[in-house]
Parts: C-alpha cells; structure tokens; sequence
C-alpha cells in the first residue's frame, strides 16, 4: 500500500476546539477525524462542484446538452 500523503489545513478557530475536543474525549486523533470527515463527504463535494462547473460550461457555450429522447435511443432504451 502506498505511503498516505500529508496534508496541512487551516481551520477556524472554534473548529479546531471542537477538533481537539472530539479526539481528547474518543482517543483517537485529530488527524483521524480529519480523515472521516474527508472520505464521508468528498464523493458529495465533487457532484456539488463538478455539477455547479457543468452548468457554468453549458451556460457559456462550452458544453451542450443532450434531449433525454436522444440519449435513451443512444443507449437502446427508447420506449
């Protein structure tokens, strides 16, 4: 397995407490919690973003849609 890559954050003030609270009370790091945190919600943040990005593109003419008619018949699945 490859070696985890370091990663060095800012947070505020209150979160970090909070952080530090969490770790002190479970035993467990701030480093760890970090990391849940990270894998619970990156697969949200990228369909957020990537979607926010997709519309930007569509709405500048970089990316165009397709009529969902078009795409089932594409996929052998029109009615």
């Amino acid at each position: 397995m490859p070696e985890p890559i370091m990663l060095a954050i800012r947070l505020p003030e209150d979160i970090e407490r909070r952080l530090s609270a969490l770790a002190a009370a479970t035993g467990r790091t701030k480093s760890f919690y970090a990391r849940q945190a990270i894998l619970e919600h990156i697969g949200d943040l990228e369909d957020l973003y990537l979607a926010e990005q997709r519309l930007i593109d569509i709405r500048e003419g970089r990316a165009r849609t397709l009529p969902l008619a078009e795409v089932m018949a594409a996929h052998g699945l029109e009615d």
